[in-house]
């Protein structure tokens, strides 16, 4: 299936037909056979647009005040007609050619702005708003009375036109493509030539202008300090479980006897616990397979597709907790998955690099609608965030199975979260799932075995209490938001109190989203304490967890933060002074 590059109810700028002024426009619908844009101007005027005639709105910069342009089906009093001609189109039957000496012009123009741009002395584009636009499509109410309301009777039919329509613009909604200000309004004569001719110029080499301007604009982010964070992180993690399982298996940890004594490699290997490891995510798939439980509809993907999820997992608990309960009562030794914790790991560790090669290398192959989007081109960082969004080996998600299995088995409001939506799966997700998850969630019980703490019944209690506190927060946040995600118009959800976007969709200001931004972060947290706090003070190590954790969800509510803001523009911005707290009330 061909990609797109625009979604339904993105805000950009569309060519007006016969011209090379750009209008605001609203994404309506893409028409994958035709690769045709539904759109719709600001005066309410539905048109088809060609991919190539709409632009993202930083590609613009401001038309100079003293300029003027006639409303896109021309001035009033004037015949419109199914084409309307551009201020510098000739009358019909008259199509001079552009001289050679003025080509070269052209040429030249381009070639210096190349050089300024490559030397990266660009200005940065100011946008001047379009009538109500800011208000309209960023939740604020309309205050002010439109004036560019079209004529009742106007029909729109494939870009075509009624010969009475009017549709009266204000002169500030023109603006400009920076790719076209090289050009002198004189030779707009040739405009569908020139733009041929640049098309061309894209498929010969990276270094044009055209593809020039499309990087610059829509470069990414790289998130996790690029290309060397992401390596060293790759790295640096694996080394780093180990070292903090190996300090909590010394009788007195302490940074004195940093580092522990190192194990040979030969030591963490063996044949049969990688044979068990394997066992056990096997098992786990079967059980995701059984069909039971209901199955449920994923958030719209780019080409407007939802993809099914099966939920199962109390089941599979369930029959887990059987299985093991039913191996205890086989005098089958539980004990030996503490006595070989760290080959236990190794094996993890293994697996999920084999997996994550697995999935880079199928990723290649991917079509480009179904890539993540933060995927960046670059193999290392790709390798490590993920290339695709989605992989699946027929009806089996790869993704959605190893976030909620092998290592953490219940947390079914994932749907609507920026692992499942935004991440792809690669390293990060698949060394998280299967060995970060598992062997340092489990940190604390790993400590208490070689380091016991007895508890008092006053102190138990609060430690209960504290944890089914947070759980609750976590939980009814998380609920909430996947409840009004999935159905906004529920009736349950009349009470809460939103902000339109210019997505489309509505931001939550009331319930538990307008205590602080991120109430799941908090009950987390809580939970994160209230599983620390049985090792007692003696030592820091089982803090460890709360403390990554820490710095885990805050850096996640940035990441958070930054695509919010970049996504929902001034409807983002009013809801941080709605609800001015991220995660923890008066604090932060």
């Amino acid at each position: 299936m061909p990609s797109r590059k625009f979604a339904d109810g993105e805000v950009v700028r569309g060519r007006w037909p016969g011209s090379s002024l750009y209008y605001e426009v609203e994404v309506l619908s893409h028409d994958s056979n035709s690769q045709l844009y539904s759109v719709k101007y600001k005066d309410g005027t539905e048109l088809e647009l060609k991919e190539s005639d709409i632009k993202p709105l930083t590609s613009f910069r401001q038309r100079k005040s003293g300029s003027t342009s006639s409303s896109p089906s021309r001035r009033r009093g004037s015949r419109s007609r199914s084409r309307s001609r551009s201020p510098g189109r000739p009358p019909k039957g008259s199509r001079p050619s552009v001289s050679a000496s003025h080509q070269a012009d052209i040429k030249e123009a381009k070639k210096e702005a190349r050089k300024e741009m490559l030397e990266i002395k660009l200005t940065p584009l100011v946008l001047k708003p379009f009538g109500n636009s800011i208000n309209r499509y960023n939740g604020e109410p309309e205050h002010i009375e439109r004036n560019d309301v079209p004529h009742k009777n106007a029909q729109v039919q494939r870009g075509s036109f009624s010969s009475q329509e009017k549709f009266p613009l204000s002169q500030e909604s023109c603006y400009i493509p920076t790719q076209y200000s090289l050009h002198p309004r004189r030779e707009e004569v040739k405009l569908k030539e020139i733009d041929s001719k640049e098309e061309k110029i894209v498929t010969k080499g990276s270094t044009s202008l055209r593809t020039f301007e499309v990087t610059a604009t829509q470069q990414k982010d790289l998130e996790f300090g690029g290309v060397p964070g992401v390596f060293l992180i790759t790295l640096g993690l694996p080394a780093f479980l180990f070292l903090l399982l190996l300090m909590c298996k010394q009788e007195e940890p302490s940074l004195l006897n940093f580092p522990p004594p190192l194990p040979a490699l030969y030591d963490l290997w063996e044949t049969r616990i990688f044979g068990a490891y394997l066992l056990w995510f096997f098992l786990q798939a079967l059980l995701y397979l059984l069909p039971i439980g209901k199955v449920v509809e994923g958030t719209p993907l780019t080409d407007g597709r939802r993809l099914k999820y099966r939920l199962n997992g109390f089941y599979a608990f369930i029959l887990t907790s059987a299985l093991v309960g039913a191996s205890f009562f086989w005098d089958v030794e539980l004990y030996y998955v503490y006595s070989h914790f760290l080959q236990c790991a190794f094996a993890a560790t293994v697996f999920s690099v084999v997996l994550s090669v697995y999935l880079y290398a199928r990723a290649l192959k991917a079509p480009r609608d179904e890539l993540s989007p933060a995927s960046s081109g670059n193999a290392v960082y790709d390798f490590f965030i993920g290339r695709e969004l989605n992989p699946r080996i027929g009806t089996f998600d790869l993704k959605y199975f190893c976030e909620l299995r092998p290592g953490l088995i219940g947390w079914e409001a994932l749907l609507t979260t920026m692992d499942i939506i935004h991440d792809g799966f690669g390293f990060m997700l698949a060394f998280g799932d299967l060995v970060w998850v598992p062997f340092i969630y489990s940190f604390q019980a790993f400590y208490l075995v070689s380091h016991p703490n007895e508890l008092s019944w006053p102190m138990a209690s609060l430690i209960i209490a504290l944890k089914l506190c947070g759980f609750v927060i976590f939980r009814c946040a998380n609920s909430q938001k996947n409840a009004f995600r999935k159905n906004p118009t529920d009736p349950k959800l009349a009470h809460l109190k939103t902000i339109h976007t210019a997505t489309g969709k509505n931001l939550l200001v009331s319930g538990w989203w307008g205590f602080v931004r991120h109430p799941n972060y908090l009950g987390d947290l809580i939970m994160a304490l209230a599983w620390s706090l049985p090792c007692g003070f003696n030592h820091i190590l089982p803090y460890f967890y709360v403390i990554y954790f820490t710095i885990l969800l805050v850096h996640r509510e940035a990441r958070d933060e930054h695509h919010c803001r970049k996504k929902y523009g001034l409807a983002w911005e009013k809801y941080c002074q709605r609800v001015p707290y991220r995660i923890f009330p008066y604090i932060y």
